[in-house]
């Protein structure tokens, strides 16, 4: 009799701290990120996430494909590293279920020096630009130098265009198309590069930027940076501490502090 209340005391005790353990996870919300600049914003809101009572960890990811699929399968309570187009297509070609909860930062395409050191050499004719050879990257790299006058473009304004639908390139600019991550080495190579400007913070280039897009663009409209989590979960205990976190008036200024003009606020 006594062992068999020896063991339940043990079982009771093992389930007691199971739940403990259970509920001190439940106090974490893990968020998958790229490093720069969303692991660093991220980083900032810790200190709000604690004073709501949680504990905020960052997973950080250097490809665009595992944060959606940890987000799918349950690994992470959200992630912020990509824009509402991305988000559906990927959610359309991988079968996830995935939503868009807050609107926190646009990333400006822009263009920055290589073998050129200023914008006259756009005009010396028969010089190379290196572009993202994603569709929605290429596109926008296209319209900052068609806005600006130096090609114009086929079709409409809002569609994805490539070098085989500009119509006039009176300089005869020469484009090569090379992976978006790989475009800040390729400086020496080229005359320009038009770079994400994650990827130029990374590169500690961002000072040098030429060009930009306008903040007020139908790109910073489109291609604002987003909290993303498992659809179903907009209005979970989690997502709205994490929402209401990036959504203070010192997550703003610490983004317009330290990041502008290659990160821009979109946060109201």
């Amino acid at each position: 009799m006594k062992k068999t209340i020896i063991l339940a005391l043990f079982a009771l005790l093992a389930l007691s701290g199971c739940t403990i353990s259970q509920e001190k996870e439940d106090k974490v919300i893990r968020v998958g990120a790229s490093p720069t600049p969303h692991a660093l914003i991220l980083e900032a809101a810790k200190e709000e996430v604690a004073k709501l009572g949680y504990t905020l960890e960052i997973v950080e990811f250097t490809d665009y494909i595992l944060p959606n699929t940890a987000l799918d399968a349950g690994d992470l309570d959200a992630n912020y590293f990509q824009h509402v187009p991305y988000l559906t297509k990927f959610n359309s070609e991988n079968g996830t279920k995935l939503s868009s909860v807050l609107a926190v930062h646009f990333e400006p395409l822009g263009l920055y020096p290589g073998k050129s050191a200023d914008l006259n050499g756009l005009k010396a004719g028969g010089i190379t630009i290196a572009i993202p050879n994603d569709p929605t990257n290429e596109a926008r790299a296209l319209r900052l130098l068609a806005d600006n006058g130096y090609i114009t473009l086929k079709g409409a304004a809002d569609a994805n265009v490539t070098p085989l639908d500009i119509d006039q390139n009176p300089y005869s600019i020469e484009f090569v198309e090379i992976e978006a991550a790989l475009l800040a080495q390729t400086l020496i190579d080229v005359d320009y590069a038009v770079i994400n400007g994650n990827y130029a913070l990374g590169a500690n280039i961002a000072d040098k930027v030429l060009l930009t897009e306008d903040a007020d663009s139908i790109a910073a409209q489109t291609f604002a940076n987003i909290i993303v989590v498992q659809t179903g979960k907009e209005n979970a205990e989690k997502t709205k501490i994490l929402i209401q976190a990036l959504s203070s008036a010192s997550i703003k200024k610490f983004i317009e502090e330290t990041f502008y003009p290659t990160v821009i606020s979109v946060l109201e």
